[in-house]
Formats: C-alpha cells, sequence, structure tokens
C-alpha cells in the first residue's frame, strides 16, 4: 500500500513510489525522487522514461528536487540540485551524469533550499536554523558560460617547441592564451600574441571586448535573439560605441536646438523625463549636422532608442549617429524628398521575388512611400512590439545595412495575404501605420532568404559600404546631403522666424497702445458717467425736499380739521351714549323678570321628567345586575364543578399510586433476589416516579399556557372595548360641542366614563395579580411535588384554588359597587345641570346616547361571542 500523497508510475511492471518532482524551465524535462538513490527523469514531449540516474552510495532517500538555471539554456536546464536525506544538496548535470558541486556537510546539514530566478544565488536554512546564501560562480566555473562555438579551431604547436614537448598551447584568434603547463614542468609560463599577418576577414569579425561577431551570428541564429541580459552590451560591442563623454558634452552644452523648442506639441510624451531625453538627443544631432534640424522623420526614427537608453544620453545619441551612417545610407541625397533610390532598391528586390503583390501595388496606385518609407522612417516601431522589435534589431545589427532593407521586403511578403485583400488607399496606410498578426521571426527568416537568394545585381548590398564605427574623439562630419537646399531651407526658416519676431513685436506693441487708449476712454467714460449721476441724484433730492414740505404744511391743514370734527363727535356721542345706557338698563331689568319665570317653568318642568328617566334607567340597570350576579354565581358554580373534579381526579390517581406502591412492596417482599436487583428496581421505580412527576409539571404547566392565552385574548378584547369607549366619547363630544347648553353636561359624563374606566383597569389589574399568584402558587406546588412526592398537600391546593377563583369574584362585586356609587353621584350632577336645558334638546341627545350604547354594546358582544 503507497504513501498518501505520493504519485506512482506504472514501469516495467514496477511500481515507483516518488514523493518529489522538479520540471526544468521550459517544461520538456519532469524529474522525480523518493525513498530511494534513483533519479528518475521524463521527456513529457516523448512521453517516456529516458534516463535514471543513480546517486552515490550516502544518499539513501531525496527531501528535494529542483533545477538551476542557466542564462544560455533556453530553458532546457542541464543542471539538478538534489536534497538528500543527510542534509546535504549536490548538483548534478543530467547530460553527463557529472557531480559539479555540492553545498551542506554532515555537520551544519541543510533544512531547505531556493533558486534564485537566474541562477546567480542559493539561499539554504541549515538545520541550527541559520541563513546560508551561495554564490554559484564561486562554486563552479561551468555554470552561466557561454555555450561552445560551433567553429572549432585547429590547435598547432609552434617550431620552436615542435621537439621540445616541454609546453602544450592551444591558439585561437582574437584573445591573449595562456600555455597550459606539462607535469615535468609547471613554473614556465608564455603569453603568445596576436597573429599580426592574419586575414582581412578575421579582423573584420573580431570586435572590442573579445566578442566575436562570427560567433555571436551563430549564436543569434540558434536562439533567435541576444539573452537580455546581455543585449545591451553585445549591441554596443557590435556598433563599436566610441563613447565620445566631451564631444557630446560640448554638442550637449550648446542647448536645446530652437527646432525643436516646441517639440511637445508635435509629439506630446506623457513622461516628462522621456520627453527632456528626446529634445536633448535630438538637439545634439542637429548641432552635430544641420540636416537633422529640418529632418521631419527624426524623432520617430529616433524615439525607440531613447525609451531603450533613456538613462544613458550618450549610448543613445551614438547608437543613433551609428545608425543613421550605416543603415540610413543615401536617405538624404534628394531631401526634403524620401530617398528614391533607397526606395527603388526595395522595389527592385520585390518585383524579383514577388511580382504578383507588386502588380497589385501598381494596380492600385501604391508607390514605394506608402509601403515601404513608413517602415523606414519609423524603423518598424510602429508595426512591431518592444519584444519584437528588440529581436528584430538584433539581426539588423548583426548583419549588412541592407539587411534593414531586405526586411522592408520581407515584411511585405510575410503580410502579401492581407495586403492583397486590401483595395482602399486608406486600408493601405493604416496597415503600415499599425501593428498586424504577424510573427517577427518568420519575417526574420524570410530576411535570411531574401539576402541569400537575391542576385547580386539588383541585391542593395552592393551599393551599400559595410558598418563603419564612429570615430573615437571627435564625430566624423555628415555632409550626405544636399547642403545647398538645407541652408536655403535654414535661411528661410530664419528669415521667416525673424520676420515673425518682428511681426510678433510689432502687434505686441500696438496691442499695447490700443490697450491704453481703450483704458483711457473707459476711465474718461466713467467719470463723465458719475457726474451726470451725482447731478441727477441731486436735482431729484432737491425735489424730493420741496415736495415733502408741502405734504407736511397739508398735513398740518388736514389734521386741524379732524381734531375739530373729532371734538364735535366727541360731544354727540357722549350725549347718545348717556341716553342709549339708560334705556338698556331699563329694558334689561325688563328681560330679566321674563327669563326668570320662564326658568322657574322650565326647572319644574325638566325635574319631573328626569325624575320619570332616572327611575327607569335605576330599574334596567337593577336588572342588568341581576342577570350578572347570575352570570357570575353560574360561573362560580361551573369553577368550583371543575375543581371538585380536578380534586376527585387526584384522590384517583393518589389512591391508584397507594394501591401500586402497596403492590410492589408486597411484591419486594415476596422476591428472593439480590441486593443489587432491588436497588436497580427502586432506581427505575424512582425514575418512573420523576417522569411521573415530570409529566404533571407539564401538564400543568400547558394548562396554565392556555390560560394566559386566554387572558392574552381577553386582554385584546378589553383593549377593543376601551377602543369602542373612547371613540363613543369622541363622538359624544362631537355632538355635545355643537350645542351650546350641553357642555358641563358632555364633561360630567366624560368624567364618568373615565372613572369607570379606571375601576375596570382597577379591576383587571386584580384579575392580573390574582392569576400571577395562583400560577406562582401552582408552580411552588409542582417544584414541591417534584422534591416531595410522597406529600399530600391537596388540602392546600383546595383552599389555594378556591381562594383564586373567589378573589375575582370578590374584584368584581367591588367593581359593581364602586360604579353604583358612581352611578348615585353622576345623576344627582345631572339633575342640578339639566334643569337648564330645554325639552327638545334633551330628547335628541337622549336619543342618540341610546343610539351609541346599543352600538357599543354590539361591538363588546362581539369578541366574547368569537372566544366562546
Amino acid at each position: 500500500m503507497s504513501c498518501p500523497g505520493a504519485l506512482q508510475f506504472h514501469f516495467l511492471n514496477h511500481i515507483l513510489v516518488l514523493s518529489h518532482l522538479s520540471f526544468c524551465r521550459d517544461g520538456r524535462i519532469l524529474a522525480a525522487g523518493g525513498k530511494s538513490n534513483h533519479l528518475h527523469l521524463w521527456c513529457l514531449e516523448a512521453k517516456q522514461l529516458f534516463r535514471i540516474i543513480q546517486m552515490p552510495t550516502k544518499v539513501r532517500a531525496i527531501r528535494h528536487l529542483e533545477f538551476l538555471p542557466d542564462s544560455f539554456d533556453a530553458g532546457s536546464n542541464q543542471v539538478l540540485g538534489v536534497l538528500s536525506q543527510d542534509g546535504i544538496m549536490r548538483f548534478v548535470n543530467i547530460q553527463t551524469c557529472k557531480l559539479l558541486f555540492e553545498i551542506g556537510s554532515l555537520d551544519e546539514g541543510i533544512s531547505s533550499s531556493v533558486i534564485s530566478p537566474h541562477g546567480r544565488y542559493i539561499a539554504s536554512i541549515m538545520e541550527n536554523g541559520s541563513l546560508n546564501i551561495y554564490s554559484v560562480q564561486a562554486l563552479t566555473q561551468e555554470i552561466n558560460k557561454p555555450p561552445p562555438p560551433l567553429v572549432k579551431v585547429i590547435e598547432d604547436l609552434p617550431k620552436s617547441k615542435l621537439n621540445s614537448g616541454d609546453l602544450k598551447m592551444k591558439v585561437t584568434t582574437g584573445r591573449v592564451q595562456r600555455p597550459a603547463k606539462s607535469r615535468e614542468n609547471r613554473i614556465q609560463t608564455r603569453i603568445l600574441k596576436q597573429d599580426l599577418a592574419g586575414s582581412f576577414e578575421n579582423k573584420e569579425n573580431e570586435l572590442s571586448d573579445g566578442l566575436n561577431k562570427k560567433r555571436l551570428q551563430i549564436l543569434l541564429k540558434g536562439y533567435g535573439e541576444y539573452p537580455t541580459k546581455y543585449r545591451m552590451f553585445i549591441w554596443r560591442s557590435l556598433l563599436q560605441l566610441p563613447e565620445n563623454h566631451t564631444a557630446f558634452s560640448s554638442l550637449e552644452d550648446k542647448g536645446v536646438h530652437v527646432a525643436f523648442l516646441n517639440l511637445q506639441k508635435k509629439y506630446p510624451i506623457k513622461s516628462r523625463k522621456l520627453l527632456r531625453v528626446l529634445q536633448r538627443t535630438l538637439s545634439a544631432l542637429a548641432h552635430w549636422s544641420a540636416i537633422f534640424s529640418e529632418t521631419p522623420y527624426l524623432p520617430l526614427l529616433a524615439f525607440p532608442f531613447v525609451k531603450l537608453f533613456q538613462n544613458n544620453q550618450l549610448i543613445c545619441f551614438e547608437v543613433v549617429a551609428t545608425l543613421i551612417i550605416n543603415w540610413c545610407q543615401h536617405w538624404f541625397e534628394y531631401f526634403p524628398n524620401p530617398p528614391i533610390n533607397i526606395l527603388s532598391m526595395i522595389e527592385n528586390v520585390l518585383a524579383f521575388h514577388d511580382k504578383e503583390l507588386l502588380q497589385h501595388f501598381i494596380d492600385h496606385d501604391i508607390t514605394s512611400q506608402l509601403y515601404a518609407w513608413p517602415l523606414l522612417e519609423t524603423i518598424f516601431s510602429e508595426v512591431l512590439t518592444r519584444e519584437e522589435w528588440l529581436k528584430l534589431f538584433d539581426n539588423v545589427f548583426s548583419n549588412h545595412p541592407s539587411f534593414l532593407l531586405m526586411t522592408v521586403v520581407a515584411y511585405n511578403i510575410c503580410s502579401r495575404a492581407p495586403l492583397l485583400n486590401c483595395s482602399l488607399k486608406d486600408d493601405f496606410e493604416y496597415f503600415f501605420h499599425h501593428r498586424n498578426n504577424l510573427d517577427i521571426s518568420v519575417v526574420i527568416r524570410e530576411v535570411y532568404h531574401l539576402m541569400d537568394t537575391t542576385p547580386t545585381d539588383i541585391h542593395p548590398s552592393s551599393m551599400l559600404h559595410v558598418v563603419v564605427a564612429l570615430t573615437k574623439g571627435q564625430y566624423p562630419v555628415f555632409n550626405q546631403y544636399p547642403k545647398f537646399i538645407v541652408d536655403y531651407q535654414t535661411q528661410e526658416r530664419e528669415r521667416i522666424r525673424n520676420d515673425e519676431l518682428d511681426y510678433l513685436r510689432e502687434r505686441q506693441m500696438v496691442e499695447d497702445m490700443q490697450a491704453e487708449v481703450d483704458q483711457q476712454r473707459v476711465e474718461d467714460e466713467a467719470w463723465y458717467q458719475k457726474q451726470e449721476l451725482l447731478r441727477k441724484a441731486e436735482e431729484t433730492r432737491r425735489e424730493l425736499l420741496l415736495q415733502e414740505e408741502e405734504k407736511m404744511v397739508q398735513q398740518r391743514q388736514r389734521l386741524a380739521s379732524v381734531k375739530r370734527e373729532l371734538k364735535v363727535k366727541e360731544m354727540h356721542l357722549q350725549d347718545a351714549t348717556r341716553r342709549r345706557f339708560l334705556k338698556l338698563q331699563q329694558d334689561q331689568r325688563e328681560m330679566e323678570l321674563r327669563r326668570l319665570d320662564d326658568e322657574l317653568e322650565r326647572k319644574v318642568h325638566m325635574r319631573d321628567r328626569e325624575i320619570a328617566t332616572t327611575a327607569k334607567d335605576l330599574e334596567m340597570r337593577h336588572l342588568e345586575l341581576e342577570s350578572q350576579k347570575r352570570l357570575y354565581e353560574k360561573n362560580l358554580i361551573r369553577n368550583q364543578e371543575a375543581v371538585a373534579k380536578e380534586m376527585r381526579e387526584d384522590a384517583d390517581a393518589f389512591r391508584r399510586k397507594v394501591d401500586l406502591e402497596e403492590h410492589m412492596f408486597h411484591k419486594l417482599i415476596e422476591t428472593d433476589q439480590t441486593q443489587n436487583q432491588k436497588t436497580q428496581k427502586l432506581i427505575e421505580e424512582d425514575l418512573a416516579k420523576a417522569e411521573q412527576a415530570c409529566l404533571n409539571a407539564d401538564w400543568r404547566i400547558q394548562a396554565l399556557h392556555k390560560q394566559r392565552c386566554d387572558d392574552l385574548q381577553r386582554n385584546e378584547c378589553y383593549h377593543e372595548v376601551a377602543r369602542l369607549l373612547r371613540e363613543n366619547r369622541r363622538k359624544e363630544t362631537e355632538v355635545l360641542n355643537a350645542m351650546m347648553g350641553e357642555e358641563a353636561k358632555k364633561w360630567e359624563e366624560a368624567k364618568e366614563k373615565d372613572f369607570h374606566l379606571k375601576s375596570e383597569k382597577k379591576a383587571s389589574a386584580l384579575a392580573d395579580a390574582s392569576r400571577k399568584w395562583f400560577l406562582e402558587k401552582e408552580i411552588n406546588d409542582a417544584l414541591e411535588h417534584a422534591e416531595h412526592p410522597y406529600r399530600k398537600a391537596v388540602p392546600r391546593y383546595q383552599n389555594g384554588q378556591v381562594a383564586s377563583s373567589c378573589s375575582p369574584r370578590a374584584s368584581q362585586l367591588n367593581a359593581v359597587s364602586e360604579t353604583d356609587s358612581a352611578t348615585c353621584i353622576s345623576l344627582n350632577q345631572r339633575r342640578i345641570q339639566w334643569g337648564t336645558m330645554e325639552r327638545d334638546l334633551m330628547e335628541r341627545v337622549r336619543n342618540l346616547r341610546q343610539r351609541l350604547a346599543a352600538q357599543a354594546r354590539n361591538r363588546c358582544q362581539m369578541p366574547h361571542l368569537l372566544a366562546t
């Protein structure tokens, strides 16, 4: 049975139990190991095991596996790190099966380890808790080393040493070698100098810093591009940049060229740093040669290199200058027009390799200025991504300057399918100014094919010279352009700039003078307007003063006349008031006498009718009290019967329990069992009793819960009745407010009903308190019964139940007595107040009260009927 989490591979009818896996960076090789000293290597593309490596005998189990990355292996890692059970990590070459080096020791073992992404460092956590970082270059010289050259060099011995046999030397071109020491004499050393009579081809291929151009081209063809880490170094070596700091500083000290002062308007760049570097680079080029200040496409040509070398402006300038001198040959001979000669070379090559595509261009009036020049003036930066552009220029800088022109032809040939489908000029323009779905590796392969298959008579290399590096110390003079055109354009532009400056100065002067005249005119107009406003305001105030004086005189005259009239009216009014007051006093005394007579008659009649009505009301009230009394007695009898029935049931249950206990007691006496069985039965009996007590308590709790629900329903009914009473009082108040003489009576009725409501609340509170006391008593009895099941508490329970049943009756009788006393008081008050009211008004009020009372009784009876 295999361990959980382990991978099982079936191979040759055997099960390999592996616990550790590792992939190389390109994902082609899988290494696996486990509880053995064997490493199993699988090729995932072939889906088969291709090698088994046996580790040294010291290795009994493998704890960790990890491939060591290499800069020149393109992801196919060849070195595998193996951490074994002894804490030592061994690095093995899986191709040669050679142990390269190992880290860790038996005294200081490794617990875990990790390798940096570029394979430079190894970080290990030791078993004692410390952290060790190892440098791979210090451990071995075979890691991160360039691959061996494909071209082998013949080894030879100098004539002076052919017979001696003391020293053996390997001679290669282009670098200083040290002789290998023999076993007999290891002290002698000799430095072999470079062969000065070497061929011109070897001299051409040898670069600075010990690099060889042919080896770089072989490496480039093998991998398609240079390593990213070493690309800038290789470019600088291929272009043989002189790094003339003094010459570049003199160009840079001249400042920004006038042609590029407003560069951000034409080429808006978000990064201010990038814009500043581009402006300085273009200015340095313009100071170097006057043609570059007039070249409109120079920013497009230089921008990719500015973005790439923005942190080193000297290298950026020299790369662009080298590109212009070598790969932009004959571009400026037809300035300011595009290079017709260069475009003709491209068109001749395209005609030789793809006549159909060229004929398609001719049929749609598409010239080389449209399908070739946009790619050249932007050096493919618009149609390629950063990685594709870098890959392309790895090949451009490693080959003849004609390679760039062949790239334009190859780009068109590789894009022939979409180009043949285009028929509009706008579509062609869009195609050559935007990125397209094209594999740059295919384009580069096509370029090499064109370089090899193009005839010599139309090959651009026959018309372009080889790459020439910039001279050291000072930069070469660049004058390969029609100087008179550039000078004329420069003079014309300078003249236009001076004329424009003169015009701007004159216009600014005129504008300043016009602004002063306008300001003076505005100030004069404002002063005149202010003076006119002050004059008009003064005249207006004088007129207002005259009008106010005239109004005051008129008001004084009217006031004097009004005073005279008021004095006369006051005298007449005093006389009339005296006479009216005397007559009013006489009329009031006569009306008072008549009112007293009528009041006496009404009081006598109202007293007689009120006495008769009160007698009828008292009779009806007495009948209601009798019926309520009988109802209460009936409920009391029903409750007593229920209590008696419950007491009888309890007594029967008690008797059955006593019989059962006596039966069990006799059964226990008769049995002849062991003490353990007796104890068990006693426990079972006690448990049954406890369960029975729990059932009784649950039954009583359920009964109490049901009573509580009934109380809640009654409480809701009471709230509904109270709400109806409040509604009735509101309606009565609205009706009686309309009656002038009924205000005092209605206030007394409201007080009476409020008092009645308070009495009902008191009765309800007493009933709630009685129920609460009853529930607490029942719960205490249940708890006591659970603790002492044989204790008799029936008399107390009966007394408590009788008391609880009687307590609501007493509270109800008290409420009835209070209601009767309140009714008597209110009737006496009504007799006193109703004597002052009209008979017809009383009849209508009484009828209305009867209707409202009937409605209230109907509403109160509905919840009780629903509850029963």
